[in-house]
């Protein structure tokens, strides 16, 4: 998790279009107010039985660069295994950057970008899906507070799905 200071969405516009963070910190320096790393996540029941159904030749919608998104919300309700999407009020699906979903090393990582006009609220939980919303397939959730987005700032969520 990355929190950019952006006035005139330029660090917006450079994440979307595949920038590492490194390059966007190097570039516009003094913009990057925070990193965190955040451990932990769960696996939900519909995202694992997606993956079963891939595995078996079963027909599904990938979380491929054209479906996958990162969503973020303002729900607090502790995580379980049989939800199927964000649980908050306020929720916000934003598609992968440039470059985005990678697999490597038993890791799949997602990234998604959110500009100075998205996402402005609390954000206490997050999950990838198959889709801009919690009618697609989740593949997991998590609950921990990030803080609450401003107007003027980008946040990069980068979240990173680990089997083994």
């Amino acid at each position: 998790m990355h929190k950019f200071i952006d006035p005139d969405r330029r660090v917006y516009e450079l994440a979307r279009s595949g920038a590492s963070v490194e390059a966007i910190a190097r570039e516009l320096d003094g913009r990057l107010v925070e990193s965190r790393e955040i451990h932990g996540n769960l696996f939900l029941t519909e995202g694992i039985n997606l993956i079963w159904t891939a595995v078996t030749g079963g027909t599904f919608t990938p979380f491929n660069s054209a479906n996958a998104h990162v969503g973020v919300g303002d729900g607090t309700d502790p995580a379980s295994y049989t939800q199927t999407g964000l649980t908050g009020v306020n929720k916000s699906y934003k598609p992968m950057d440039a470059g985005y979903p990678t697999v490597s090393e038993r890791t799949a990582t997602f990234r998604a970008t959110f500009g100075p006009d998205d996402a402005n609220f609390a954000w206490n939980e997050w999950t990838v899906a198959n889709g801009p919303g919690d009618a697609y397939v989740n593949l997991n959730r998590k609950v921990e507070s990030l803080g609450t987005k401003s107007p003027g700032s980008t946040w990069i969520l980068t979240v990173q799905l680990t089997i083994g």
